[in-house]
């Protein structure tokens, strides 16, 4: 499925959020500016995948991130 999935600017710094794929297994949202991210997702099948992309989107936006900032 190549559903476009809209991400909303970083809740931390308003860069730019990316879909990131790790090992074939799980995904995540990243900030390609400030390294914010969301938790990851796993799966199995391309259903899945794309399940889980949308769940990582979902968080993202809503604006459900770690961010560790310096000294943590």
């Amino acid at each position: 499925m190549n559903n476009m999935i809209e991400l909303e600017e970083c809740p931390c710094c308003r860069g730019n959020g990316i879909l990131t794929h790790e090992g074939g297994w799980n995904v995540q949202v990243e900030c390609s500016e400030c390294g914010a991210h969301t938790v990851y997702l796993e799966y199995e099948t391309e259903e899945q995948k794309h399940e889980a992309e949308l769940g990582v989107a979902r968080l993202w936006n809503l604006g459900k991130v770690i961010k560790i900032n310096p000294g943590e």
